[in-house]
């Protein structure tokens, strides 16, 4: 079947730039489906492999939209449902006939846990030499313990420098490492799919948890490994910038943002003090990081004359980096103000569901919102039917 015949079998409009690649997706949870949300997003033909009770963020509620759980809708829009149960002879043989005419394959079983259903790399790659086999698991291939984004928060060190010496280790209010490993996975397969249109091969793509969380601690991971400096919890100052941090006001508190030295001269005049500038304590950035608790009162008692928001007009219009402290939805508000268009409805027909629109934008190929997050199997019989017919990928 060509690119075209299999978009339209599948319910897809766009021109994405992976139109045509077929993703036989075995994962669940954030991680590896926020990967092939990326990938769907992009145009692939993504097919979601689900036991009888579906994916387990289907049960993940409240919140909820109407029978949905909005965790679920947050990473499967533009999917296609099929209910597998591996342990039944039938259905393991098509899991396995889908990931033979696949292109990609993404899993997020526990290490080594897809080999006793020959659905692990070197059995796929074996009858589909061409499969690009994207495997996320929790500490790496050989260990089977599982991962989960609270535990690695913990383990990999992102709590003890999220919380401050009062509150103690605190978790982000969001799977954080789930979403770098989502998109650590993506790119791995975007350059594996790439190496194979140059060659024909295809190959293993392996992400976890743990390493992913390293790697987004950047400054802070690289503090200890090039520096030898284990970081402290720090609240919401920044180790290497001063002021960096929300900071009372009249009334509610503003981030303020200071990156450089000329950008703490500008803020000194805005603020009526642009003596602060030639004072030997504040005037460069490792002064003022040394001598934070002689300029934090200074401040307090300059952005305590006016509210958040009267701080807000002012900064900005001095061009200083600012912002209130906002609440999710005035987030998705001040985006709609923007022109930014953050939510972006997927589907068509009796089912559409508002999503959180994809951030990439381009130009020429861009991303669509042809399918709405799947009703659990509800493209089984498609699915079946193009497995039978035997018509396109493996590329």
């Amino acid at each position: 079947m060509e690119q075209q015949g299999l978009q339209e079998l599948f319910g897809r409009n766009g021109n994405g730039p992976l139109s045509g690649v077929v993703v036989a997706d075995f994962s669940r949870v954030l991680a590896g489906p926020y990967a092939t949300m990326m990938l769907a997003d992009l145009g692939a033909t993504v097919i979601k492999v689900e036991g009888p009770t579906g994916d387990d963020t289907r049960h993940w509620a409240p919140p909820r939209r109407e029978d949905d759980a909005t965790y679920f809708l947050t990473a499967n829009r533009n999917k296609h449902s099929i209910v597998l149960d591996l342990k039944e002879p039938d259905d393991l043989a098509l899991a396995q006939e889908l990931a033979q005419r696949a292109d990609v394959l993404v899993e997020n079983f526990k290490a080594g846990g897809l080999a006793k259903y020959a659905l692990d790399y070197d059995s796929v790659q074996a009858t589909n030499p061409g499969i690009v086999y994207a495997s996320v698991t929790g500490f790496g291939p050989n260990n089977p313990q599982p991962g989960y984004d609270l535990l690695i928060q913990g383990l990999s060190g992102f709590m003890s420098v999220t919380g401050s010496a009062e509150t103690g280790p605190v978790k982000a209010g969001v799977a954080i490492v789930d979403v770098f490993t989502g998109l650590h996975t993506t790119v791995g397969i975007l350059a594996a799919l790439a190496h194979r249109k140059d060659t024909g091969q295809g190959q293993l793509v392996e992400t976890n948890l743990l390493s992913s969380a390293l790697s987004g601690l950047a400054n802070q991971t690289s503090a200890y490994v090039a520096g030898g400096v284990t970081p402290q919890p720090m609240g919401n100052e920044h180790p290497s910038l001063y002021p960096y941090h929300p900071i009372p006001t009249a009334e509610g508190e503003i981030i303020i943002a200071i990156g450089n030295d000329n950008q703490f001269r500008a803020l000194a005049k805005v603020l009526g003090h642009p003596e602060w500038a030639g004072d030997d304590r504040f005037a460069k950035n490792a002064d003022r990081n040394d001598n934070r608790a002689q300029l934090e009162p200074l401040l307090v008692a300059a952005l305590s004359e006016k509210t958040n928001q009267e701080w807000f007009e002012i900064l900005s219009a001095a061009g200083l980096p600012c912002a209130p402290i906002n609440t999710i939805a005035q987030g998705v508000e001040l985006a709609a103000e923007l022109g930014l268009d953050p939510v972006a409805e997927a589907g068509a027909g009796e089912r559409v569901i508002p999503t959180v629109r994809n951030p990439i934008g381009l130009s020429e190929t861009p991303v669509s919102y042809d399918l709405a997050p799947p009703q659990l199997g509800e493209s089984t019989d498609l699915v079946k039917q193009w497995l039978r017919s035997g018509e396109g990928s493996a590329r």
